[in-house]
């Protein structure tokens, strides 16, 4: 299964009437793809995430605004409680079987946990959670594209265990196809870069951070990526 990438931030010590402002202002800066604006899903849980949920809400066919968002949360804002919402923002992903690169609509998956949410997961695991879709949007495949690393596979002189991967790595072995894998997932990162940027200015937040389930230091990769030439 492929590994899935997030940011985190943590806000100030707030009240929890503060921390659903500062939840609203980092809804303000969410990205939206542009044919799928809006909000499209709200969940409201308390106490753990394993809890049934307080509240559905569907907003699929009438998307909401960070305002509209807030009105729905603020009647079951406590320090036990969690709320969960779903948008999409646009990122460059590349078709296996064709090579064509396209804009293309992806799941973003917010979550602001209250401070005694899930026994106080939120001091760390953060206060607002953001499931950024999959790990290989910002950093390629087969760490072709990390400095020095650039032009070969991080499996070295092994054979591709799989025809999918063996085809990837024929595409990227022509100059031309590897430099636009590059330019489209840099450009996936600056977007990713430029949102953060804006978030923790606009809460604004103590302190944030870049992870993957499949990087060790995923953010010294996305650097080493942007830096590569």
């Amino acid at each position: 299964m492929a590994n899935r990438a997030y940011a985190v931030l943590w806000l100030h010590d707030l009240t929890d009437d503060e921390q659903l402002t500062g939840f609203e202002r980092f809804l303000r800066t969410v990205p939206f793809a542009a044919t799928r604006q809006g909000f499209e899903s709200l969940v409201v849980r308390a106490v753990a995430p394993n809890e049934t949920p307080l509240a559905y809400h569907n907003l699929r066919s009438n998307p909401a605004t960070s305002v509209e968002i807030m009105e729905l949360a603020r009647e079951h804002a406590s320090p036990d409680s969690a709320f969960e919402v779903e948008a999409y923002w646009d990122l460059w992903v590349r078709d296996a079987e064709s090579g064509v690169w396209c804009e293309q609509p992806q799941k973003l998956e917010i979550l602001a946990q209250g401070l005694d949410y899930d026994d106080g997961a939120a001091a760390e695991a953060g206060n607002f959670v953001s499931d950024l879709g999959f790990e290989h949007l910002f950093t390629g495949h087969a760490h072709l594209l990390a400095g020095a690393a650039i032009g070969r596979s991080s499996a070295g002189s092994e054979a591709p265990q799989h025809p999918m991967e063996a085809k990837f790595l024929e595409d990227m072995s022509h100059p031309a196809a590897l430099r636009e894998y590059r330019e489209k997932t840099c450009e996936n990162i600056r977007r990713l870069m430029n949102w953060m940027r804006a978030a923790e200015t606009s809460v604004p937040a103590e302190r944030g951070r870049l992870w993957s389930e499949g990087e060790e230091n995923f953010e010294a990769l996305l650097d080493e990526i942007l830096s590569a030439r």
